[in-house]
């Protein structure tokens, strides 16, 4: 049964992304920076199941549930009763904050009574349907705790304790325990996972939580020598050029002369998860570091690739950058300006949850369909003849 993610986008949220893949075969794992997403991501993941042939898992971890995450769980169950047994989904929800059980409760959902049970169970309806709120610890330990849920995978004793080490770490941080001695090594931890997180492989490329776990391992892996934080981060630098050197060791033309973000910026301008082409043969990226975007987009260019390309932020600014003098002209279309090739403008939501979404906006104003002959008040005469 193949395994989608979807998690936020912090320390506890990449931890539990981190355990999820080692435990099960994650297929697909979709970040969420902003609560204020949850409900649109959750939307497009239910359309997208009520078309699948086969069985999925779908995976939920560290998003606050707000009423239309708790809508989300209640329309699921409902759609997934309707589907033969043998194609019914399977869905997991794993989350630890209070307000998350202030809006179930406020839907009319109460936790089963269990004495021994370490976080709250809900029954949504549907034994297909697991939902657990843990508020005494993060998600990232629940769901390391709760991994016979979905585990498909024994985890061996030297992988069971480095992943532990992790997990205490995130856990101390997460719920700020700062007497608990792992706070320090959480610390740490948040620290690498902030500066690493965009600025290398961003999201939405298939490299992006192979970097950030191995990454994140391999601090583990340190953690678990007693070695101070102040120590660790001398290291980090060569944790991560070891980790990437592995991502590029099948990249043809990989010049290991340059530093590591050019390394990195080359390979990713020809990762087509990354990119959508328009239908003016502009490129469109999604929520790209402003460096990431400015080196990839010139190597696509230089390449002849494309003539225009333009970045879209989660929070609604434009980056067009070109190599025709075009990128003004579209900027100005998006409330935008500056210099020829290299302007800036807004989305006309003012903000996007997804690749897809900022397509969606850009696409009719910046491509607009060419208007129909039999819309044109002179189409009544085309065929007249005197």
């Amino acid at each position: 049964m193949d395994v989608t993610q979807i998690s936020h986008h912090d320390l506890d949220g990449y931890g539990a992304c981190v355990v999820a893949g080692y435990i099960a075969d994650v297929k697909r794992v979709v970040h969420v920076p902003r609560y204020s997403d949850v409900g649109a991501v959750l939307q497009t993941e239910y359309d997208r199941l009520a078309k699948a042939a086969v069985p999925e898992l779908l995976l939920v971890t560290d998003l606050s549930l707000e009423a239309d995450a708790v809508q989300f769980i209640r329309s699921f169950a409902a759609a997934n009763l309707k589907r033969p047994e043998e194609r019914r989904h399977r869905l997991v929800v794993l989350d630890h904050h209070v307000s998350s059980k202030e809006h179930l409760a406020a839907k009319g959902l109460e936790p089963l009574a269990s004495a021994e049970a370490a976080s709250s169970v809900y029954d949504i309806g549907d034994p297909h349907v697991h939902l657990s709120i843990g508020i005494d610890r993060s998600a990232t330990r629940l769901l390391f705790e709760s991994r016979q849920l979905f585990a498909d995978r024994t985890l061996e004793p030297v992988l069971e304790e480095r992943l532990g080490a992790l997990v205490r770490a995130i856990d101390a941080y997460d719920m700020w325990r700062k007497a608990d001695p792992s706070f320090r090594q959480g610390v740490l931890v948040n620290e690498v996972l902030w500066e690493s997180a965009s600025a290398y492989v961003p999201p939405g490329h298939p490299w992006h939580d192979r970097f950030i776990g191995d990454l994140l391992m391999a601090i583990a892996a340190e953690l678990q020598t007693g070695a101070s934080p102040s120590e660790i981060e001398l290291k980090v630098p060569e944790l991560r050029k070891s980790i990437v050197d592995a991502l590029l060791s099948d990249e043809p033309d990989d010049d290991r002369s340059l530093t590591m973000r050019a390394r990195l910026y080359a390979a990713l301008s020809r990762a087509p998860a990354l990119f959508r082409t328009l239908s003016d043969g502009t490129k469109l990226s999604f929520g790209l570091d402003g460096g990431v975007f400015q080196a990839v987009s010139d190597h696509i260019m230089e390449r002849g690739d494309t003539d225009r390309i333009i970045n879209a932020a989660r929070g609604g600014g434009m980056s067009f950058r070109s190599r025709n003098g075009t990128a003004l002209e579209a900027a100005r279309k998006f409330r935008g300006g500056g210099h020829a090739d290299s302007a800036g403008g807004k989305l006309p939501n003012g903000s996007a949850f997804s690749l897809a979404d900022a397509a969606a906006q850009i696409e009719p104003i910046l491509c607009p369909p060419a208007p129909k002959e039999a819309d044109s008040p002179f189409a009544a005469l085309k065929n007249w003849k005197s």
